[in-house]
């Protein structure tokens, strides 16, 4: 079996339709996909009745989360696949609502950013364009200043007026990542890092903290991710074994956005189902 357990619709930042996603996995040959748009499960439902016969979908989301230092107070982004989770939990409810207006503010900030140093960005154009349900993120304002001709492509906006270090960036605030695994755990979901030691993306969690986070109740962790180099994967697979969580791969698929293609990392079968099994709040979607 062929299993990919981190990909984006057009619900957050990716480029296909929720639908365009299960057909696009269809077509890479996967036999399991799931879909992981930041901080909203609106395109659970259309990706669900669109699925295709022969392949199965695991519901997700991606939360943004943040973890605190204790001694130094430094917050490191941590992104947390969640898994399975009943959708209709108050507390998550909440939690993502106020996540997804926080995005939709931080974007609009960061165009008026650009559009007052002028950058040919239409703000207003940036947030018509957003899916009504979905969730906001860098990339839709990539897209503008590739459309705009500023940039060829979506890496080079965030090279040149998105990262972190950029005059437009703009922070958010972002939930505690043990409030997060307790909401999901809740909501009857499993929680995985994603690419938790990606250092090319900045800055990253400790092993400390990863192991703190396994003691709260995380289940697992992405060991196999593109941002992931060989030596990263080994240490990340001897600390998921020491720890007991859950080993998984996946692509980050977010379509045209970026270069990486459905499949390219993937989950062990037995890791699927060991999540699956730890899971009460949802089910797998199969035809």
């Amino acid at each position: 079996m062929r299993i990919d357990l981190h990909a984006h619709s057009t619900a957050s930042d990716g480029t296909d339709s929720p639908a365009g996603l299960v057909a696009a996995a269809a077509k890479a040959g996967l036999d399991v996909v799931a879909i992981t748009d930041h901080d909203t499960t609106a395109g659970w439902a259309p990706a669900a009745e669109a699925l295709p016969p022969g392949l199965s979908l695991v519901p997700g989301a991606e939360l943004s989360t943040i973890s605190v230092d204790p001694v130094t107070g430094r917050h490191v982004s941590v992104h947390l696949l969640a898994y399975l989770f009943d959708p209709e939990s108050p507390a998550l409810v909440a939690e993502q609502t106020r996540l997804r207006s926080e995005r939709r503010w931080r974007l609009r900030v960061m165009a008026e950013r650009m559009a007052a140093d002028g950058l040919p960005v239409d703000p207003d154009e940036v947030m018509s364009l957003l899916p009504e349900d979905g969730s906001a993120g860098r990339p839709h304002l990539a897209q503008a200043l590739v459309r705009a001709g500023v940039v060829s492509s979506v890496n080079e906006a965030f090279g040149s007026y998105l990262g972190n270090g950029s005059g437009y960036f703009v922070a958010r605030q972002d939930t505690l990542v043990e409030d997060a695994i307790d909401m999901i755990a809740e909501a009857g979901g499993v929680t995985v890092i994603a690419h938790p030691f990606a250092y090319s993306r900045g800055a990253t969690i400790t092993v400390d903290v990863l192991t703190d986070l396994a003691r709260r109740g995380l289940t697992g962790v992405e060991v196999d991710h593109p941002n992931h180099d060989e030596e990263t994967r080994v240490q990340l697979h001897g600390l998921a074994g020491e720890l007991g969580l859950v080993r998984t791969g996946s692509s980050d698929y977010h379509g045209t956005n970026k270069t990486i293609d459905l499949g390219d990392e993937t989950t062990d079968p037995l890791a699927l189902e060991e999540l699956v099994s730890r899971s009460t709040g949802y089910e797998v979607v199969t035809r």
